[in-house]
């Protein structure tokens, strides 16, 4: 196995590329330019992995290389076998770097270095529903922990017994689009209410709606173009929660998606929250209109972007998760819900990156 003509061609100016950024990065008058600095930085580390590999492969091609030709010329059997074991050995790892330089020039979502925002809402199934929902997102919230990043809570409806009808929260950290894009879609769950008597097995279900969040300057809102509306704050039962004019709803009239917010007692403070979602939601509205036009080959079979596609399944009589996506079981429900995804995201991507390998349509 060896890289094509072409990939080399395309390595080779990736890494010549990488060392013109290097010399840019020297020069006073760039690191007297903060923006310009940090511009060639992010290019540079985005590129980073790739040419790190791609200098590995040629060194252990070298290797290989001298290794052959030495114990054709060796006259000792003992040292010649020495040479054709040393051979052996890059050639096995020219292997694996040629495996690990096809997936690094894989296109790369340019989402996936985005904060997100993530909505959850319960859907089939109505109170025990909403306490699932809150479930999830306990879930999300200890992977996020885990993970090092972020969470900012954006708003909350509670049901007054621990649940969610709704619940939108936003996680910034770096990588965080690339690990929680494939969370969107039904999450469904299968076990015994804690208000069912005789025992039986309810199933219920949650939406999970994951956006990457978009730079102000990305999605542009003409203030023609929204209804802003205000009211006082109202909790459970419609009673009043402030006599201030807080929650803001805002409308986009050109495409009627609603948005509003009355978690913040400022009212400034929830039209900005509500702004934030209204961004990324329009957002998500561009990324499904160009992936409609790119095709469905371009598709992948781990994130359809259909929200009504259920996903996953949380049994908890057989204390097991399945992607059914992948195909993946865990019997270790529990654990999972204490925020442990790393398995099921890492399956995840796993299988969206073959998939990309394989070039197969979706």
């Amino acid at each position: 196995m060896s890289l094509d003509d072409n990939v080399r061609a395309r390595l080779d100016s990736v890494v010549a590329r990488y060392r013109e950024i290097e010399a840019q990065m020297a020069r006073p008058e760039v690191t007297a330019d903060y923006q310009k600095l940090a511009d060639l930085g992010r290019e540079q580390a985005q590129s980073r992995d790739l040419v790190e590999a791609y200098l590995s492969y040629l060194d252990t091609e070298r290797a290989a290389t001298e290794a052959r030709d030495m114990a054709r010329q060796e006259k000792d059997a003992e040292m010649a076998e020495f040479l054709r074991g040393e051979q052996q050995g890059a050639e096995s790892r020219l292997e694996q770097l040629e495996e690990r330089l096809r997936e690094l020039l894989l296109p790369r979502d340019p989402n996936d270095d985005r904060d997100v925002l993530v909505e959850i809402q319960a859907a089939e199934g109505g109170q025990e529903a909403a306490l699932f929902a809150a479930d999830l997102f306990r879930m999300y919230t200890r992977y996020v922990e885990s993970k090092g990043w972020k969470l900012e809570l954006i708003s909350a409806q509670e049901t007054g017994i621990g649940g969610f009808d709704k619940v939108e929260f936003e996680v910034h950290g770096k990588g965080a689009w690339s690990h929680l894009k494939f969370e969107g879609g039904v999450h469904r769950v299968q076990r015994v209410p804690e208000t069912e008597s005789q025992g039986r097995v309810h199933t219920s279900a949650v939406a999970v709606v994951v956006m990457p969040e978009p730079d102000p300057v990305e999605v542009e809102i003409p203030e023609g173009d929204i209804k802003i509306e205000t009211s006082t704050s109202q909790g459970h039962g419609g009673q009043s929660v402030n006599t201030t004019y807080s929650k803001v709803i805002l409308t986009h009239l050109p495409t009627g998606i609603v948005v509003a917010m009355q978690d913040e007692r400022s009212q400034l403070q929830n039209r900005e929250k509500a702004m934030r979602v209204l961004r990324a939601r329009l957002y998500e509205m561009k990324l499904a209109e160009q992936m409609e036009k790119e095709g469905a080959a371009r598709r992948s079979m781990v994130r359809t972007g259909n929200r009504s596609d259920k996903i996953r399944t949380y049994n908890y009589k057989q204390n097991r998760v399945t992607d059914h996506r992948i195909g993946l079981d865990l019997y270790k429900l529990e654990r999972v819900m204490e925020g442990e995804l790393g398995e099921i995201v890492d399956g995840l991507i796993a299988a969206d990156r073959a998939e990309q390998l394989a070039g197969t349509p979706n």
